[in-house]
């Protein structure tokens, strides 16, 4: 029965980390559509964000299925339901990533406002997370969770100074600007949401490992890596 129950487990594991890998896809793809200009790279995110849903809901009939079969306790039992939040966090990145490609379509046939220089920084460090925040779930790293969420401070004086320079060197000075500015500024503000989305599902991995609450204890955090 054991060893049945750890096949299921490795089988979740699987599905989460393929649902990451989904995730982080559609993070990637929605900036290279911006950065390209490419409609059809956008559209493509937007697309593939129904078979994202199908995984969501097959990983959450899994885990719950696990649940009434086995009755888990302990570790056992924190990584099932660990797995469906982060199921749910990883849905929502996607789901981002899919505004992003909108508010691509909103400008693809404008010209750039000006050269992407701090968005795709902001890319690559929402990128990192997700990958850190889901490698931590599937290899139970507490450490590489803890990473994952100091790295969030950096993306958030990332979106703050992209923000400042829209606002001010743009929009305060040429209102025509405006229209495009505004979709650049959504797309800064999903990124640091997915950011936020990864900090939630490295928390809940240091929770899972070690039974410990860290959210909104940052004085938990510091020392450690």
């Amino acid at each position: 029965m054991q060893r049945h129950f750890d096949e299921e487990l490795k089988d979740l594991n699987q599905d989460i980390l393929k649902m990451g890998v989904f995730a982080q896809e559609a993070i990637h793809k929605s900036i290279e559509s911006l950065k390209n200009q490419d409609k059809a790279l956008a559209k493509s995110v937007i697309d593939n964000d129904v078979a994202i849903d199908k995984l969501e809901l097959i990983i959450d009939e899994k885990c719950v299925a696990l649940i009434a079969r086995h009755q888990p306790l302990a570790k056992d039992l924190r990584f099932i339901t660990v797995g469906m939040k982060l199921n749910s966090e990883l849905e929502r990145i996607a789901d981002i990533a899919v505004d992003i490609a909108q508010r691509v379509l909103e400008i693809v046939d404008k010209p750039l406002l000006k050269p992407l220089v701090d968005i795709p920084k902001l890319t690559v460090i929402a990128e990192d997370m997700v990958k850190m925040a889901v490698d931590a779930f599937i290899n139970g790293d507490v450490e590489l969770a803890k990473k994952a969420i100091l790295s969030d401070g950096e993306a958030d004086k990332l979106r703050n100074q992209i923000t400042k320079e829209l606002i001010e060197d743009y929009m305060a000075k040429d209102a025509s600007t405006a229209p495009r500015a505004v979709q650049l500024l959504l797309i800064a503000r999903f990124l640091e949401r997915i950011c936020d989305h990864a900090t939630n599902i490295a928390e809940d991995v240091i929770y899972m490992v070690q039974a410990e609450v860290v959210k909104h204890h940052p004085e938990k955090l510091k020392g450690d890596t």
